[in-house]
């Protein structure tokens, strides 16, 4: 559907008073684009409660994209134990890398260059820029659907991103965007905990998989395990873990692959 501008404007004068009346308050709000970053990474794909436990953490050992750098990987990975998907961290160590010897430390205010960076797509582009900078960009994720089907999509199925897009670029507060992403996503968060998901008519919903019992679950414990107890062969893997050997090998050999672990006369280790 085509938005006419009052419809746009009714829209946005409902989020923003329900941002005005319950947003939220979290510690990667107002923050430098560093610690911005950070949280994008952490928030991919995992509960706001749950990185709520982790980012003042981080951000007290490496403030900066310089002292990321500093560390290594298996210190960065044993701080992020907990939050999943560990391929976020090594991509964060990454980036800060880059950022510290191509940006003179300094994180890159334009989606474009964002996207460039390891771990980045057009969402974590757009938003860090958002958040970061003040940035006009145009990006959606879960929360901004729902609170868009439901206003304007209500009694339709398999609403495409496309059909989103031109209404969320013709409600974005372009003097205030970081401001209005904010109070969009915590008003679509509200919605999918007051009602049946408006999210689920959209058509790039999809179920997550059951994580226990998968192979990300067999991978994390692989790499907590090497984090927290140390260098190990599979014997030794097999006893901490409890996972089977075939299944050791095969997730170490991802890992390697992956640039995760590094083997030595049978015993793995972090690499970096």
């Amino acid at each position: 559907m085509q938005a006419d501008l009052e419809t746009v404007a009714e829209f946005r004068r409902l989020v923003y008073a329900y941002y005005e009346s319950a947003g939220r308050v979290f510690a990667w709000r107002n923050v430098e684009p560093w610690g911005v970053l950070v949280s994008e990474f952490m928030l991919q794909q995992t509960q706001t409660e749950r990185v709520v436990r982790y980012f003042d953490r981080w951000m007290s050992l490496w403030p900066s994209p310089q002292a990321l750098h500093r560390a290594t990987l298996e210190e960065a990975l044993r701080e992020w134990s907990g939050l999943g998907y560990n391929r976020r961290c090594r991509y964060l160590k990454e980036c800060a890398r880059i950022i510290t010897e191509s940006y003179e430390g300094i994180v890159p205010d334009r989606p474009d260059k964002l996207r460039a960076l390891p771990g980045i797509g057009a969402y974590s582009a757009g938003a860090i820029a958002a958040f970061a900078y003040n940035y006009p960009a145009v990006f959606i994720e879960t929360n901004i659907r729902a609170a868009l089907i439901q206003f304007f999509f209500a009694e339709s199925a398999a609403v495409q991103d496309s059909q989103l897009l031109p209404i969320l670029e013709a409600s974005l507060d372009r003097d205030n965007p970081r401001l209005w992403y904010w109070a969009l996503m915590d008003y679509g968060a509200y919605l999918k905990k007051t009602m049946v998901n408006p999210g689920r008519s959209s058509a790039a919903y999809l179920r997550q998989s059951p994580f226990v019992g998968s192979f990300r679950q067999i991978r994390g414990k692989v790499i907590r395990s090497l984090v927290s107890e140390g260098s190990a062969g599979i014997a030794d893997l097999h006893e901490r873990t409890g996972i089977e050997e075939a299944q050791l090998y095969e997730a170490l050999t991802v890992l390697e692959k992956e640039c995760f672990v590094g083997e030595e006369r049978g015993i793995y280790r972090i690499k970096g």
